[in-house]
């Protein structure tokens, strides 16, 4: 096999809980900051799966706890459509070659995502965000706990 794991249904795929570690890197000035926590993709009655995610983000020696919602809903052919815990649209996510590069325009910002499966256990998302005040690089790795 090549360098990606291609996953036929995304949703299957992310069911379950994950260990995640987060590198944040500011571009501009230097900064750094780190995430640790679990994720946690769990399946709605209308379909799809919540994706929880909570732990613990260090920004230039400061720790804070820390917490997401987003919402997979089913797409097409294995497919997911990506969305905010409000219903508003975040971005596609198509795994079947193991990769997935796709845009997120907030406000002035670009978020420019790059999603990879490396193996049954192991993922990762790199996200370069862009705009008049943001220069980051957000770098994700996901680890399914056993």
């Amino acid at each position: 096999m090549g360098e990606f794991w291609p996953v036929p249904d995304v949703l299957a795929y992310l069911a379950g809980r994950w260990r995640v570690t987060r590198s944040v890197r500011d571009l501009a000035s230097g900064a750094e900051g780190a995430f640790t926590g679990t994720t946690e993709f769990r399946a709605q009655e209308t379909g799809g799966l919540l994706h929880h995610e909570s732990g613990i983000f260090v920004w230039q020696g400061v720790a804070r706890p820390a917490e997401r919602t987003l919402r997979f809903l089913p797409g097409p052919g294995g497919t997911a459509d990506v969305r905010f815990a409000d219903g508003r649209p975040f971005h596609d996510l198509d795994l079947t070659s193991g990769r997935h590069l796709t845009d997120h325009p907030c406000s002035a910002d670009l978020y420019r995502g790059e999603f990879t499966v490396l193996d049954a256990d192991h993922w990762r998302t790199v996200w370069h965000v862009r705009g008049p005040a943001k220069d980051l690089v957000l770098r994700t790795d996901y680890a399914r706990e056993g």
